[in-house]
């Protein structure tokens, strides 16, 4: 392909972005909308974002969370790849987790319990990642809460050697999930 029909092609495609609330209203009958971590843009082939939020017609996220059930939690930062992200127990107190795809169960650790004043009422035995079965302490928990999304009455595990908690299946298991470089988002299915 040469020069010329790509600087024709680029101007097509920015003609038609710019026509786009037209095709929209008139051709389309769903509407999509463009975002990451909550703006609408594109990248211009010299690598320059242009922001697009008035083509988008952007809902906040407040009002995603509301009609669409859609609940944002911030990625605070990574345990090697994996997310880490606040989340609150029986309305009390914060804690960073882990947001574990892998874990049936959330686990928590003995500080964690410590400082949420509970002691643990049963045993879990449970399968690790190597295979071993382990046997932890569990206590149930009133309510556990991220970004807006409350589980409640769940039983869970205690790790006392362990260094961080791990949110499990048993917190999110009814949402689709999606993780971005900076939010991780729970869909209702």
């Amino acid at each position: 392909m040469n020069l010329s029909v790509k600087c024709w092609i680029t101007n097509i495609n920015i003609a038609l972005i710019a026509v786009m609330p037209t095709l929209t209203s008139s051709l389309l009958t769903h509407k999509a909308i463009a975002e990451d971590a909550g703006f609408c843009f594109m990248v211009t082939p010299s690598g320059r974002t242009v922001e697009l939020t008035k083509l988008c017609h952007h809902t906040t996220q407040t009002q995603a969370t509301s009609s669409q059930k859609v609940f944002r939690v911030p990625i605070k930062r990574r345990f090697g790849r994996t997310p880490v992200i606040d989340v609150t127990f029986n309305n009390q107190k914060t804690f960073e987790m882990i947001l574990d795809t892998g874990a049936n169960s959330t686990l928590i650790t003995q500080g964690m319990a410590n400082t949420l004043q509970i002691k643990a009422t049963g045993i879990m035995q449970a399968q690790v990642a190597d295979g071993t079965q382990i046997k932890f302490p569990t206590v149930k928990v009133n309510s556990i809460a991220a970004g807006g999304l409350i589980a409640n009455n769940l039983e869970i595990a205690i790790a006392p050697k362990a260094g961080i908690g791990l949110l499990g299946h048993d917190f999110f298991g009814d949402y689709d999930i999606k993780i971005s470089a900076t939010a991780v988002e729970f869909h209702q299915r």
